[in-house]
């Protein structure tokens, strides 16, 4: 038996992949995959050994002119993944919130966006689902590793997961458009203008670009767990167990700083005004220029907090799967039961408060007064429960890309090393030839070229959206 084993570091960021080919007389098999894991196996039988072994010989050339090296296999590990471990309390004994309909997902959720058309959900088996606001199953991804979080950018929606990577679920198939360094153990992020912000477990911040090279990273503050980061046009804010803090975009040098009573747990923003949901039971407010507004007290520790547009109503979810409803001047509302665990994220949208929680369920609350009212007598509908319709099928991020012969048919890119770095430009006259293009990373080839339907400009940067296509002569 021969083998022949080879690993490949992505010059963009913390991707590391291995391609193994072993030889038995006429039996070729191929091992590939991220480094870690098992990967995936092909094995092909040939008329005889000589043509077994030329096919071999080609497929290693092709690989070693892609930059892959012969290695010694289990040298490099795999990134470590990092999840959050969640304490739940005693389940609260008030009534519970008007629920229309849920979801029921395999996994604890943390991930929620809820927009006009869709709400969205990412659990902790990596699974992604787009239902209506009605509650029917529209959409399935399936990613790599659990999803910490979904954030939208402009039209744009990303998944944050465990393994640092953050996949853009706007197109066809996801795709990675981000990699947050390995050496960064990712707790939180959002992304704003294409600025992606980080917070991780030993209560740092960074920023990274488009093209995920750090522009600026604060560590060592005496802090630990950040897990709040939220991103606007003005700067970074950043929660973690000491306060709370806001970054200037471009430098990182810290604006401002204010304690918080507890570690912050989870972080919400207004156009002017953030939200701390933290561990010593109360949601703190600070205005954008870093002066402490006003407190909503809880009844246990926060686990996330939400507002209504403006801040007019502020939401809770606490550790015994209490939701809470706030005016502004921080008066409590009410206070009622989930009835599916703990509320992990949540968002307020057209008189509904959506959660995601520690049961895995996404579900729709009516939030309405007169909803709330009749819950506090006892009174509340019957939950329907949403299932996931079998036409549904799980999207999962690109392997390969569809080839063209025609440059017509879009927008021209090329894929060029720059620096180390693999980089993705147009070449179509009309677009800045200098600009780069946020492109799956795990696609790039130096010299490569490439056919999308549309590019968009966002602060120096083009996005891609509709289908990706590999230009062949």
């Amino acid at each position: 038996m021969e083998r022949h084993y080879l690993e490949y570091s992505d010059p963009n960021g913390s991707e590391h992949k291995f391609y193994e080919v072993t030889l038995e007389g006429s039996e070729l098999t191929v091992r590939y995959g991220r480094i870690g894991t098992e990967g995936q196996k092909q094995v092909k039988t040939f008329a005889d050994a000589a043509k077994a072994r030329a096919e071999a010989a080609r497929k290693l050339s092709e690989k070693r002119r892609k930059g892959y090296e012969d290695a010694v296999e289990g040298v490099r590990t795999k990134r470590a993944v990092t999840r959050r471990v969640v304490q739940e309390t005693a389940t609260t004994k008030a009534r519970v919130a008007p629920v229309l309909w849920r979801f029921g997902s395999t996994s604890s959720a943390f991930g929620i966006f809820v927009d006009d058309q869709r709400a969205w959900v990412g659990n902790q088996n990596g699974e992604v689902y787009a239902l209506s606001l009605e509650g029917e199953t529209e959409l399935k991804f399936q990613l790599p590793e659990g999803v910490k979080c979904l954030v939208r950018d402009d039209r744009w929606i990303f998944a944050g997961c465990d393994d640092g990577n953050v996949y853009d679920l706007s197109g066809k198939l996801p795709f990675k458009a981000y990699e947050v360094d390995e050496r960064v153990s990712l707790y939180w992020l959002d992304i704003a203008g294409g600025l992606l912000g980080v917070s991780d477990s030993d209560g740092n911040v960074y920023a990274f670009d488009a093209e995920s090279d750090e522009q600026w990273g604060n560590v060592d503050q005496g802090a630990a767990a950040g897990w709040m980061v939220r991103v606007d046009e003005r700067g970074v804010y950043h929660g973690h167990s000491r306060g709370v803090a806001m970054y200037d975009r471009v430098s990182g040098m810290q604006l401002w700083s204010c304690p918080t009573r507890g570690s912050v747990l989870f972080g919400w923003q207004e156009q002017d005004d953030v939200y701390a949901a933290t561990s010593a039971n109360l949601v703190q407010r600070f205005s954008k220029a870093g002066e402490h507004r006003q407190d909503y007290r809880c009844d246990a520790a926060i686990f996330s907090c939400a507002t209504s547009p403006g801040g007019e109503y502020v939401f809770a979810g606490d550790s015994s799967a209490a939701l809470y409803c706030f005016a502004r001047d921080g008066r409590r509302l009410w206070k009622l039961g989930s009835g599916l665990g703990s509320a992990l994220s949540m968002q307020y949208h057209g008189a509904r408060l959506y959660v995601v929680t520690t049961r895995g369920y996404l579900a729709a609350i009516d939030a309405s007064e007169a909803a709330i009212a009749a819950a506090e007598q006892g009174s509340v509908p019957q939950v329907r429960d949403v299932k996931l319709q079998a036409a549904v099928t799980a999207r999962t991020p690109q392997a390969s890309l569809e080839i063209t012969r025609d440059a017509s048919e879009g927008i021209l890119l090329e894929c060029i090393l720059e620096s180390g770095k693999l980089r993705v430009q147009p070449r179509t006259p009309g677009y800045h030839a200098d600009w780069n293009v946020q492109f799956p990373r795990d696609l790039r080839e130096a010299g490569a070229r490439y056919v999308v339907d549309a590019l968009h400009e966002i602060n120096g940067f083009y996005r891609v959206s509709g289908d990706i296509r590999r230009l062949e002569a």
